[in-house]
């Protein structure tokens, strides 16, 4: 005798589960983007170690450095929390990898432990190909695209630097320091300025389903909504 659909199966031990999409609700809260204030703290940072490593700052200012970046610690963590709500894991992933590149900074030359200048420099190498792996995922979003590239040869000359100690290469990674802030203050003001009037004022250049995200409508955003981290059972 066969069995309903209400009746247990016995022999699987499983119920037949009714479809419960359509009273499924899935709450959103919209956020204004935290990616100016990321952008901005890269652009900050990069100025005040760029003005270190070019010898605008004498020597022994290191500490009044170290403390100068510290606040784009705390900064790009808030932007990286914000962006994993925002369902953004390249955003989120990038922003929290600065937060954490700027603590260990801002410690090392605070507190110059033993070998910690090499250390900085393994760091800033591993950063370095991070960075180049996130450039190679992140064209479509061509404001972090132009960050990231600049991002990494100045991460990979400083690793340079503090491997080697030589004064012409810290001259270098202190002028792409600077090179790399200014991309960022823009990428920044872009961001900043779309967000606050609804619609692109400079050019962004997004492409595919970035350039989707922003011009698609409703559907676009929902579309696939049901397999996103958070609601799905399981990462």
């Amino acid at each position: 005798m066969p069995l309903s659909d209400s009746e247990p199966n016995s022999l699987t031990g499983r119920h037949h589960e009714p479809d419960l999409r359509g009273m499924t609700r899935i709450n959103l809260r919209p956020i204004a983007s935290p990616m100016p204030l990321g952008f901005y703290a890269v652009a900050i940072a990069s100025v005040i170690v760029g003005c270190f490593q070019l010898g605008v700052f004498e020597e022994a200012a290191h500490r009044a450095v170290a403390f100068t970046i510290l606040p784009a610690f705390v900064l790009q963590l808030l932007v990286g929390i914000l962006a994993f709500g925002a369902r953004d894991v390249l955003a989120a992933t990038l922003m929290a990898c600065f937060s954490g590149t700027w603590l260990a900074s801002s410690l090392v030359l605070a507190f110059e432990p033993p070998g910690g200048t090499e250390v900085l420099g393994v760091l800033n190498l591993a950063f370095t190909v991070f960075a180049i792996l996130m450039a190679s995922v992140a064209r479509a979003k061509r404001a972090l695209w132009l960050v990231l590239c600049v991002a990494v040869p100045r991460f990979g000359v400083a690793a340079v630097f503090n491997l080697t100690g030589a004064a012409w290469v810290g001259t270098v990674s202190g002028a792409l320091g600077l090179v790399l802030a200014g991309v960022a203050l823009y990428a920044a003001f872009a961001l900043m300025l779309e967000d606050m009037r609804g619609e692109q004022v400079l050019p962004i250049g997004r492409s595919g389903p970035a350039h989707h995200a922003v011009e698609g409508d409703l559907s676009v955003q929902l579309r696939n909504l049901e397999r996103a981290a958070g609601v799905r059972r399981t990462l």
